[in-house]
């Protein structure tokens, strides 16, 4: 997958009915006007992008934005996918058009798109617009990101009501999950492993946002960053009571150097997630972690 954009689309799996934080209802969602009128919005470059109604035919290059998308009502409208976009099933049937390096220009330009929906660090971006394609670049990086984001694509699509509701959602199952935490599980330390440099999720990335919330106590300070890259003494000396780590990188993490020492390892407090969890939990990257790598890897 790509950069920060794992977090958002986290957060939409989530309201979808991710099986971490519950199952979301289903809500109602309106007609766009059959009036068109110009959408006018500021995207994440900066960049003031006039659309001249709501778009009927929308190219999505990541996965994030490909589910907000389908969340609010309007799958039928993609018409061209990035290779990581897997969720709703229905998009897998869609044209693939590559990842964040590779992207099939001629493919993409044959689609007609009304609007190219991207991650800032595509680095097609310069070459879609040459060509003329309305491009609209968002990179969540926190929580109040993810809300930002919904809320610019239910500007796109005319849905900015149905985006309100479904962030409040999102939200609302998290705060739902925090209550309902038995009391043993507050407080504990924990060690999110996004990759096995070792990266780590910090108290400023997505997904420690939400383990603040879950009241844990995340071992990576804010002032290091989202998703720094760790020194593994720094990790032993931190002693976490629980590890979260996918299941790619858990399978050798006991035999790490000093790492049966730690307390989660000593105790077996070790979640591990399999790889349709890590899929929709593992964080976007490239303008976060440092370095550019395939769509949604961390460089390792």
């Amino acid at each position: 997958m790509t950069s920060m954009e794992r977090w958002m689309r986290g957060a939409i799996r989530i309201a979808a009915g991710g099986a971490m934080l519950g199952t979301l209802a289903t809500f109602s969602t309106f007609a766009t006007t059959a009036i068109a009128a110009p959408i006018t919005l500021k995207d994440d470059r900066g960049h003031t992008v006039t659309l001249p109604d709501v778009p009927r035919r929308i190219v999505s290059l990541l996965p994030s934005l490909t589910e907000t998308i389908c969340e609010l009502g309007d799958c039928a409208k993609v018409v061209g996918v990035d290779r990581f976009s897997n969720f709703p099933v229905s998009v897998q049937k869609l044209p693939r058009l590559g990842g964040l390096d590779d992207t099939s220009i001629e493919a993409l330009v044959a689609l007609k798109p009304d609007v190219v929906v991207l991650g800032v660090s595509a680095r097609v971006i310069d070459r879609l617009e040459g060509l003329g394609l309305k491009v609209v670049a968002l990179e969540p990086k926190s929580m109040n990101d993810v809300q930002r984001v919904l809320g610019k694509m239910g500007q796109i699509l005319g849905k900015e009501d149905d985006a309100r509701r479904l962030w409040n959602r999102v939200d609302g199952h998290i705060a739902q999950s925090a209550a309902t935490l038995p009391p043993g599980a507050r407080g504990l330390s924990v060690y999110y492993e996004v990759d096995a440099g070792p990266y780590g999720a910090g108290t400023a990335s997505f997904m420690g946002e939400i383990l603040t919330r879950l009241g844990a106590k995340n071992i990576i300070p804010a002032e290091l960053g989202p998703f720094p890259k760790l020194n593994p003494e720094f990790i032993v000396r931190a002693d976490p009571q629980v590890i979260m780590v996918g299941q790619r990188n858990a399978a050798g993490l006991p035999q790490r150097p000093g790492w049966p020492a730690i307390r989660a390892v000593k105790n077996q407090r070790i979640c591990v997630w399999i790889p349709s969890e890590s899929d929709v939990l593992r964080p976007p990257r490239p303008a976060h972690v440092g370095g550019r790598g395939a769509d949604g890897a961390l460089p390792a």
